[in-house]
């Protein structure tokens, strides 16, 4: 469930769990976001929550919080420039192998801004001048 048509044509297909998966969007989530996290919960639902029925939501099912924790992770990752642990990291961008995400924004981190500024040797607004 890579490609965007077939993730489209598999909810086509399987209406329970287009109306399912479509239970989990976030309020504020745009389509495009929306698009490529759905393809996510998709692409990982049966290793988090196995071969059966979908889990019902709000039912504690372990497999299925974690699931949509991660698809957050990622979702931040790739359009909010948000950074996590080390571990979750790779965690989450295996998870995500061969889901395209094309025009993503494109973020400058902390460390790339400080690196910046030590090249030019520009003192820091919060140096004290003496």
């Amino acid at each position: 469930m890579e490609d965007e048509d077939d993730v489209s044509e598999f909810l086509r297909q399987n209406r329970e769990t287009a109306d399912w998966v479509e239970s989990v969007r976030g309020e504020c989530e745009s389509d495009k976001q929306w698009r490529h996290r759905r393809a996510f919960i998709l692409r990982n639902m049966t290793d988090f929550c196995g071969d059966e029925q979908l889990p019902p939501l709000g039912s504690n099912h372990r497999g299925l919080d974690q699931l949509l924790a991660y698809s957050m992770v990622w979702s931040n990752h790739v359009f909010s420039g948000c950074r996590y642990p080390q571990p979750v990291m790779d965690r989450v961008l295996d998870m995500a192998e061969n889901i395209k995400v094309t025009d993503a924004p494109v973020h400058t981190t902390r460390d790339e801004l400080v690196s910046k500024v030590k090249k030019r040797g520009i003192a820091s607004s919060n140096a004290r001048s003496v």
